[in-house]
């Protein structure tokens, strides 16, 4: 059987149910990966035994994963979990409240404070914190949450693109190019990606700003959450701090990767609980998110077989896209952008942007000579990330946040969200690219 039309043909069926199902998402990719270690696509040199060709081919797959990338996102999740439980971020929206003016300058504040939690919480469970709170003032003025909860969940999507613990593709990316904490901040000595999110966030609260600066009612007293304790919140800012100071320990010798300080963390935060308040504790354990764990796993080890020599659809892709664009890296970088922008809207952003990474590096490197240049990088992952904002099915969060006003009584259609999400996301990404453009170019 032929490598290559194997892997498209498994590639192809898996990727059709990530995008026409929220269920069995991860075992869709474990099922698609035991069926090319079975058909022995993973297999490396000639096998002659079916048991030969399944042993070799699950090495492969292990080595496949990026480990790296699977302890930063294992230990900064655990550690934002107990951070979420301790009810810090709800703490701070309620000031925010307070402190507003009229409800308009609330939710708008509320959004930017969604955005700032969601550089260090996984963008459903940011939704799921802040959401109360907008239903809550919702109810009590007696005006529709709608507005708010889209605001929200589109608001949880944008920063986690801008930091190396943000979201799965950032970590994605950081893994393939060899990034580390500080590279999205200043890399080869120029600005990173993190600052083309937040020239893309200025331009994109200002459009939220044009949806809620109508609603003029006074604010509400909001009575304020009490925080259980702070001790998580300072082992995230010292995770934080620990990342940032990884690059100089290596310089110095010392051999320790961003996904061991984050485990290392998440351990020590699950030990505390566990001496303060072991039912809490485990409960944490037993509602840890193994799914997306499972999920982003077999992402790279399907994703993976696409590169493999034998399969070669790596160099297949990148040649169309030089077809397409030419010598221009202009061009590219618009095309790239647009095309994420366009498929993440409605299919999710992990396999995707693991899919095209490769395709994107193997192109800057081979075309240009640009061993090391981030410009396409930064375009691909900014565009995959913003992309989901655009529809309701675009991201995870956007389908809590739809699924929270269902409940509610207040369902939405494609064109509610689009009127919010898409003019939300061009704002964000068309400064964005110019950034990267201006900065790379």
């Amino acid at each position: 059987m032929n490598p290559k039309l194997t892997a498209i043909v498994v590639f192809s069926l898996v990727y059709l149910f990530l995008a026409f199902s929220k269920k069995y998402r991860a075992r869709a990719l474990w099922l698609g990966v035991l069926v090319l270690v079975l058909l022995g696509i993973y297999a490396s040199g000639d096998q002659p035994a079916f048991w030969g060709r399944t042993a070799s081919g699950l090495e492969q797959v292990f080595k496949l994963i990026n480990w790296n990338v699977m302890g930063i996102f294992a230990g900064v999740l655990l550690v934002a979990e107990f951070f979420v439980v301790t009810k810090v971020p709800v703490l701070l929206s309620d000031i925010l409240v307070d402190r507003s003016h009229n409800v308009g300058q609330a939710m708008l504040l509320v959004c930017v404070l969604t955005s700032f939690v969601s550089v260090f919480v996984e963008n459903v469970a940011t939704v799921l914190i802040i959401a109360p709170l907008a239903l809550q003032i919702s109810r009590r003025l007696k005006i529709s949450p709608v507005p708010f909860l889209i605001g929200i969940a589109i608001a949880s999507n944008l920063q986690g693109t801008a930091t190396l613990v943000g979201d799965p593709p950032s970590m994605i990316l950081a893994g393939a190019m060899h990034l580390n904490f500080n590279d999205f901040f200043i890399y080869s000595g120029k600005l990173g990606v993190f600052f083309a999110v937040q020239i893309g966030a200025v331009f994109s609260f200002v459009v939220l700003w044009l949806f809620y600066r109508k609603y003029k009612q006074p604010t509400i007293y909001v009575e304020k959450e009490q925080v259980t304790s702070w001790v998580p919140t300072i082992l995230l800012v010292a995770m934080i701090a620990a990342l940032a100071l990884v690059p100089l320990l290596e310089r110095a010798g010392v051999r320790l990767s961003a996904g061991l300080v984050c485990c290392i963390f998440g351990a020590i935060t699950f030990l505390w609980a566990g001496i303060t308040d072991r039912r809490g504790a485990w409960k944490v354990i037993r509602d840890y998110d193994y799914r997306t764990v499972a999920f982003l796993m077999g992402v790279f080890a399907l994703v993976g077989a696409l590169g493999l020599e034998k399969v070669g659809l790596i160099e297949d892709i990148k040649e169309m896209m030089i077809g397409l664009v030419g010598d221009s890296r202009a061009l590219a970088l618009v095309v790239i952008i647009g095309f994420s922008v366009l498929f993440s809207a409605f299919i999710d952003n992990v396999p995707y942007l693991t899919a095209m990474l490769p395709v994107v590096l193997k192109l800057t490197n081979e075309t240009w000579g640009g061993n090391g240049d981030p410009l396409l990088a930064f375009g691909l992952l900014i565009g995959a990330c913003l992309g989901g904002n655009i529809t309701p099915i675009g991201a995870a969060a956007n389908v809590v946040s739809v699924g929270l006003l269902r409940r509610e009584g207040y369902p939405i259609s494609f064109g509610q969200f689009i009127k919010i999400g898409l003019p939300f996301t061009i704002a964000a990404t068309v400064p964005a690219g110019l950034f990267l453009w201006f900065v790379w170019g």
